[in-house]
């Protein structure tokens, strides 16, 4: 693969709903678009996962933009690699940034599955033809609000729902939602707003039959997580703190989970997610898919990526329309009745890129080109 172009956006989406966790309230998303072009013209779409603040994550949209545009691109464009999954290594000189890394090398994994004239699940090495869904739901002005909008999802159909916790939105919520919902496959996501002095709350948790618990404790242990696990009999399920093969096999090892949430951007990529879910399910840890309020571009890589075997629990992918009034794919993520996604079957992503409603959204971009054909250790390049 030789990388003639790259192309960053930044667009600005509204969300339907606001969506609020224990980081705060997020009513617009900032969103970063990468379009790799290589020598043959062919391209591909990638999406960076970062908030609008360092909050989920040290990484944030304007962050990643700088990141992206002085550094990343530079280090790609007009580089030649042996394989998609060998892009990140032409980044390695950059430490972490591992959402902005991701925006290339998703986008570079579409070139490939085009060249290829395979749907990019099947590239992955993914199995599952159509995959099961749940639903994330951020938390609500009111109890009676948030009940409302868990029928509605169980009305769609999704399999799981999911329910962001935190300190005062938590024991007492979950109990209501039990008592009006007392047979669905539910768990809390906590995003990391407690420590171990709430183990006696977590206690409590316990009698509600949860699927999991989702990062309760800090963004970045995995030591306190293990001693959670063994005082608690719902499974504790780690997010913010696997962002390797390595972090998943460490964490096992401890005891620190019993499951594992894989996001692409948090993992730096295609190539790292498949490493991380490669060492799950080798020791019968069961990932899932989380989500990151994407855009079609990254919906539609969280799809490909949730079809590899070891992704057996519904994830967060879930339909376009929960989210956008309108996407910028062609067409939308729909979910059937049953509550799953049927994969697409054209080449690359398997959804068309709506040009004209990306443009409408841009509020800056900048093409990074080659002039020449550089030598193997000249990374110029050419802002236009």
């Amino acid at each position: 693969m030789y990388i003639r172009e790259i192309e960053l956006r930044e667009i600005r989406l509204p969300l339907v709903h606001f969506f609020e966790t224990s980081f705060g309230r997020t009513t617009e998303r900032r969103i970063l678009l990468a379009r790799i072009i290589d020598k043959d013209g062919a391209e591909g779409w990638g999406e960076c996962t970062a908030g609008e603040g360092p909050f989920y994550s040290d990484e944030w949209t304007a962050g990643a933009w700088a990141t992206l545009k002085e550094f990343l691109a530079p280090m790609v464009v007009g580089r030649a690699v042996e394989s998609a999954g060998r892009v990140t290594s032409l980044m390695k000189p950059v430490r972490g940034h591992r959402m902005a890394k991701a925006t290339i090398e998703t986008a570079c994994w579409e070139v490939e599955a085009k060249q290829a004239g395979v749907p990019l699940w099947k590239h992955l090495g993914g199995v599952q033809t159509e995959i099961p869904c749940g639903v994330s739901i951020g938390i609500q002005d009111t109890p009676e609000a948030l009940l409302e909008k868990i029928d509605r999802e169980l009305e769609a159909g999704y399999q799981r729902i999911k329910i962001k916790i935190k300190p005062g939105w938590d024991v007492n919520i979950i109990e209501r939602v039990r008592r009006s919902f007392p047979d669905i496959r539910l768990m809390g996501d906590a995003n990391s707003a407690y420590t171990l002095s709430d183990v006696p709350l977590f206690r409590q948790l316990d009698r509600f039959d949860l699927m999991m618990l989702e990062q309760p404790l800090a963004h970045n242990d995995i030591f306190d997580h293990a001693e959670l696990q063994k005082q608690i009999k719902t499974p504790v399920c780690l997010d913010e703190s696997i962002h390797s093969g390595e972090d998943a096999r460490h964490a096992i090892a401890l005891g620190s989970c019993r499951i594992i949430n894989v996001k692409l951007g948090r993992v730096g990529g295609h190539a790292e997610a498949k490493r991380v879910e490669r060492v799950c399910r080798e020791n019968n840890i069961p990932v899932w898919c989380g989500g990151m309020l994407e855009s079609g571009v990254g919906r539609a890589h969280n799809i490909a990526m949730a079809t590899l075997p070891g992704f057996t629990l519904p994830g967060d992918v879930s339909a376009s329309s929960r989210y956008w009034a309108e996407d910028i794919i062609e067409p939308p993520v729909t979910v059937t009745a049953q509550g799953t996604i049927v994969v697409p079957e054209k080449p690359g992503l398997g959804f068309g890129v709506n040009m004209s409603r990306i443009d409408s959204l841009t509020v800056r971009k900048e093409r990074i080109v080659r002039k020449s054909c550089p030598s193997e250790n000249d990374r110029s390049s050419i802002f236009q």
